[in-house]
């Protein structure tokens, strides 16, 4: 039997990418998932998908960086579902402008909420039905630019990535003792539909030698699949195939500048 069967999974940016990757695989191995993201009628296409393939899914829309929603939606699943074994945190945005320079307050506020802070309130909010049955795994989908910052990701991005593995270990730290295993995956470029927001968007060529959502799926499958006595602390994924990115660079170095630049 899975490990899996039967878990309440909760995942958030399940409308697309890696989060609908995610949510299919754990389906797949009888996990009962919840589907959260912004767009209803995306996370219903999704759970269609899981429905026929015989898994169980469910669908709850909300924003991730509204704490009043986080604590509402998680307070609904409980009494409608159960309580989370497993959060699995997808759910991510980027700016456009990818240089300090250009970069507003606006944009660095919106990426750091959804990015860390909604992370910390959905984690916060989850807690405590896990510390009260001494189990639960909380899984952050992070980037290879919380440890590789520049100007492909863009200042918020990055600190922000950066910020979720710190809390990652941060819980690991805290509450292992309790039952409690915490996993920062830090994938390389992954053809998601996040790319198109770069100042360069990669071509179909340069997608095709990226890391697909499945790939990161099968880690996080790993990570909340294994034995309890087992936690998978960090791991970085990246795409066999380096490209070079001499373009995307220059092209990030000026979104969003002042037209007199």
């Amino acid at each position: 039997m899975s490990a899996l069967k039967n878990k309440v999974c909760l995942v958030t940016g399940a409308g697309s990418g890696i989060g609908t990757a995610t949510a299919v695989a754990l389906a797949a191995e009888g996990a009962v998932t919840v589907l959260v993201g912004r767009r209803r009628g995306l996370l219903e296409e999704v759970a269609a998908t899981i429905a026929e393939a015989g898994g169980s899914a469910h669908v709850e829309p909300a924003s991730v960086d509204d704490p009043a929603q986080v604590a509402a939606l998680v307070a609904g699943v409980r009494e409608r579902v159960g309580p989370v074994d497993v959060l699995v945190n997808v759910a991510g945005v980027s700016s456009r402008a990818r240089n300090a320079r250009w970069l507003s307050d606006e944009d660095w506020d919106h990426v750091v909420r959804v990015n860390l802070s909604g992370v910390f309130a959905l984690t916060r909010a989850v807690l405590p039905d896990m510390l009260d049955r001494g189990a639960g795994t909380v899984i952050t989908v992070s980037s290879i630019a919380a440890v590789r910052p520049g100007l492909l990701s863009g200042p918020a991005y990055g600190a922000a990535k950066a910020g979720v593995v710190n809390f990652m270990h941060y819980l690991n730290a805290t509450y292992r003792g309790e039952g409690i295993r915490a996993t920062a995956i830090l994938p390389g470029e992954v053809d998601t539909p996040i790319l198109d927001n770069r100042p360069k968007p990669p071509s179909a060529q340069e997608r095709a030698t990226m890391l697909l959502p499945e790939d990161v799926a099968a880690t996080v499958l790993l990570a909340a699949s294994l034995p309890q006595r087992a936690v998978v602390e960090e791991l970085l994924i990246n795409p066999t195939h380096q490209r070079d990115l001499s373009g995307d660079l220059e092209a990030a170095r000026w979104a969003g500048a002042p037209e007199e630049q």
